[in-house]
């Protein structure tokens, strides 16, 4: 006599169980801007530095986030000459500054504008990603460029460089196109995601330094108001 095979089948979510889903998610895209401006307006950081700031790094905003700008002196020199490639990359002719960035390597090493997005890289970038840096030079930034300025003491450049070294893994660059003919991506340390965007690592290399800053900035407008919150009176 033959066995009765039973056949599980998978249990389609109802209509009820779709639309909560679908309420939940959108529920989620709303507050995630509410979210970011809160994080922004809730300070976190800063110490007591008698000393009088005497350095300035500049915030410049792309299409989707924040980099920095570091004149390169001698101590900038000396923080990232240890990278292979950086020596020779700091030592391009008409070279006065050094871009420093985090980010998604899908998102960040495809992406120049919003035309370039693509549903892969922003798929990767939501869920999680693996990071990078990157690194390039500039000449003098034009005075009619109005950049954000964050002010630091000899101390707080100290902490602040050493926050950004601590973000390379120790690899060499990776062999992929850059956005201009000199600029170099490499490994990084942590992972991107909603969570922890870049926005969210220019926030905590502020606070590394010792300044007051937003506690939570995962977007750019996060960075903007946090900025003009706690550092544009410096």
């Amino acid at each position: 006599m033959p066995l009765l095979r039973l056949q599980i089948r998978p249990r389609r979510p109802h209509g009820r169980q779709l639309k909560r889903l679908a309420v939940a998610l959108l529920v989620l895209l709303l507050s995630y801007p509410g979210a970011a401006i809160i994080g922004a307006l809730i300070p976190s950081g800063g110490s007591v530095d008698a000393a009088a700031p005497t350095r300035q790094v500049l915030l410049i905003a792309g299409p989707i986030h924040y980099d920095f700008i570091l004149p390169l002196d001698a101590e900038t020199h000396a923080a990232f000459a240890d990278l292979p490639g950086a020596v020779d990359l700091m030592g391009v002719v008409g070279a006065q500054n050094l871009l420093v960035g985090w980010g998604a390597r899908d998102f960040y090493t495809t992406v120049g504008t919003y035309g370039d997005v693509t549903a892969r890289a922003t798929w990767r970038g939501a869920i999680g990603d693996t990071s990078v840096m990157r690194l390039d030079v500039v000449g003098a930034v034009p005075p009619s460029l109005d950049l954000r300025s964050l002010r630091m003491t000899e101390a707080q450049y100290a902490r602040f460089l050493s926050a950004l070294r601590a973000s390379f893994d120790g690899a060499a660059p990776l062999e992929n196109p850059g956005f201009t003919a000199t600029d170099l991506f490499y490994p990084a340390v942590g992972r991107f995601n909603l969570l922890t965007t870049c926005n969210v690592w220019v926030g905590g290399m502020i606070r590394a330094a010792g300044l007051r800053f937003g506690s939570w900035t995962p977007l750019p407008l996060s960075v903007s108001l946090s900025h003009w919150l706690y550092q544009s009176a410096d």
